[in-house]
């Protein structure tokens, strides 16, 4: 691991929790526009299966964009201050 790395480290976890404050509230919004009810829970017992897959299928998407996104966010402005990229440089072949 290489030390941009390790200084990263608490830069991502802050970034992560951003995104997941940012993607509440976009998955709420969304949402609200999707069904007048509040998204289905899997512990609710009167919640189809299909709703309720609906509901995750768009949570996990909205959370991933939003993570994808202030993630490299946060690399790239890391990137700017300290001049080394933390991440990878590209794609492992496969």
């Amino acid at each position: 691991m290489n030390a941009g790395r390790i200084v990263f480290t608490p830069v991502g976890i802050g970034a992560g929790l951003v995104a997941g404050l940012l993607s509440k509230k976009a998955f709420d919004f969304v949402w609200s526009r999707l069904s007048d009810e509040e998204a289905p829970e899997p512990d609710q017992r009167e919640v189809s299966l299909p709703q309720l897959a609906a509901a995750l299928a768009v949570e996990g998407a909205i959370f991933r964009l939003a993570k994808g996104f202030v993630e490299r966010g946060a690399l790239q402005g890391f990137s700017r201050l300290t001049g080394t990229w933390p991440g990878e440089e590209r794609p492992d072949p496969v």
